[in-house]
């Protein structure tokens, strides 16, 4: 799989390796001998990132969702997981790990509707306030983790960076391949002007929900 994206995007195995920081013959090697024999977790995070990919692509983890079961009324219902964990919308967080702590049900129409992937979702909890009003702490947000870096345009993403989780406004930048991260609260921190490689989009907020104060 690896092979054939670097071809249909012109990047040869050398380049590859000295993007993620590696030495030249490091790519080809895993491709042509199967050394190593799996990726690192931050590199396979770095070509992805690099080549607008979901990891999932390369070996890496996909989000779940339970397959779908007979519910009242003979409607099938999808199953969303509701990971515990929180998307930084403050400073920031480190993620410990994606327990899931319960499941969400949801109408299938409605989530054709969204336009969203029902085998690629979860929902997880924003943290802080650096997003509001758009987010506020303690929302629910659903986030497609089938619409990443492959399909990237503006709009409210869960994303790594320096990992850390975080959800925030993800504008492309004048350049290729270069993105502004933005804080929709103006007393928090935005950056202007990034590279796409350092963030790693874990997937797009599609729909968040909130309790009433």
């Amino acid at each position: 799989m690896l092979d054939r994206l670097l071809t249909e995007k012109g990047v040869d195995y050398a380049q590859l390796s000295a993007r993620i920081g590696r030495n030249p013959a490091y790519i080809q090697q895993y491709i042509k001998r199967g050394s190593p024999r799996r990726l690192g977790e931050q590199d396979r995070a770095r070509i992805a990132a690099y080549l607008g990919v979901s990891e999932a692509l390369l070996g890496g983890p996909a989000l779940r969702v339970a397959a779908p079961t007979p519910r009242a009324r003979g409607r099938d219902l999808v199953l969303v997981p509701k990971l515990a964990i929180g998307a930084s919308a403050g400073p920031g967080a480190s993620v410990d790990g994606e327990t899931v702590e319960g499941e969400v049900a949801f109408d299938p129409r409605w989530l054709r509707d969204l336009g969203a992937d029902p085998r690629a979702l979860s929902i997880i909890r924003v943290e802080g306030d650096s997003m509001a009003p758009t987010l506020g702490d303690g929302d629910d947000i659903l986030v497609d983790g089938g619409d990443a870096a492959a399909r990237l345009r503006d709009g409210i993403y869960v994303l790594r960076m320096d990992d850390v989780l975080m959800v925030k406004r993800i504008a492309r930048a004048p350049g290729p391949g270069r993105v502004s991260v933005i804080s929709d609260n103006p007393h928090y921190r935005s950056w202007d002007d990034l590279p796409l490689s350092a963030i790693r989009l874990v997937g797009r907020v599609i729909w968040t929900g909130r309790r009433v104060r």
